[in-house]
């Protein structure tokens, strides 16, 4: 899985999609699913029970749900553009992430 927690992503959907080409974070991933949480985007809303013993308030709770993995793009820190991941082998046997399409290390 070449998406990593806490980096930039872009969405690409649909067109008339109201997410559609929109820059965002990725707070949690799940690669066994091949399924990303997206901060900001695909918003449920999940009725919940109150507990007193856990300290949960009852009520309407908006959380973000996953989204598959195929659907966004990492986004490049030096030329902004979304690109792929190319991995490349420095001379100290190190192992980095490099933009496909400016050449710089992602981190």
């Amino acid at each position: 899985m070449k998406i990593r927690t806490l980096l930039s992503i872009v969405l690409l959907l649909a067109a008339g999609c109201a997410f559609s080409a929109a820059t965002s974070v990725v707070p949690k991933t799940a690669p066994a699913k091949s399924l990303i949480v997206v901060e900001g985007v695909q918003m449920i809303k999940r009725h919940t029970r109150a507990n007193p013993q856990r300290n949960v308030k009852g009520g309407i709770v908006e959380k973000e749900s996953p989204i598959n993995l195929s659907n966004v793009a990492l986004v490049c820190k030096n030329c902004g553009k979304h690109t792929r991941i190319k991995h490349q082998v420095l001379g100290d046997d190190r192992r980095v992430r490099i933009c496909k399409k400016c050449g710089s290390t992602i981190e």
